[in-house]
């Protein structure tokens, strides 16, 4: 089946929380056909497929927790498992993958609740959360989103086009207003 089944006919505050995640969210069944997906699921699966046309298809990398979960069911019947896994793609990006059941009231069988995570997304809001309470500037926040992404100084230098000192001097000052409000914290 390609066509997604609407949870309801009209939007409704549960399809309006899910939309609202910055996690993308699958719920499938047992054979693998989609019977919710928000925004972020399907952008997540189209980068994963690299924009093949096959809407509404998951990706292998999404498949295999999902075969074990499955798996899962007979070894751990009465247990509620969450199967984690890691999608690391060739363009540096990440995704943490969650597996586990969910019972919905309309369907038989219990569905396959997945939740994708973008690594580099949740970085990027965590650094955004950090710079407002250590209260940076906008450039040192700049520094500060590519330094927690992993980025060299070089790196942030080079994207940036500011000097290899100057990096210097921008992670010197983040990290004075790092330990200045861990100092009042404690």
């Amino acid at each position: 089946m390609d066509t997604v089944i609407a949870i309801t006919k009209q939007p409704s505050l549960l399809q309006a929380v899910l939309e609202g995640f910055i996690d993308g969210v699958l719920i499938l069944s047992e054979q693998g056909e989609w019977i919710h997906a928000n925004d972020r699921a399907r952008h997540i699966c189209d980068q994963l497929t690299k924009g093949i046309a096959q809407s509404d298809r998951v990706p292998q990398e999404i498949w295999r927790a999902c075969q074990c979960l499955i798996g899962s069911l007979n070894l751990y019947p009465n247990k509620a498992l969450t199967i984690e896994d890691e999608i690391t793609t060739g363009q540096a990006d990440s995704y943490r993958v969650r597996a586990q059941w969910l019972t919905l009231e309309r369907f038989q069988r219990p569905c396959l609740l997945i939740t994708l995570e973008d690594r580099l997304q949740s970085v990027q809001q965590a650094a955004i959360g950090e710079g407002q309470r250590y209260g940076l500037t906008p450039r040192e926040l700049e520094v500060w989103l590519r330094y927690r992404a992993g980025y060299s100084y070089k790196a942030i230098a080079a994207e940036l086009y500011i000097t290899h000192n100057t990096v210097k001097k921008h992670m010197k000052n983040i990290h004075a207003k790092r330990q200045m409000v861990m100092a009042i914290a404690d």
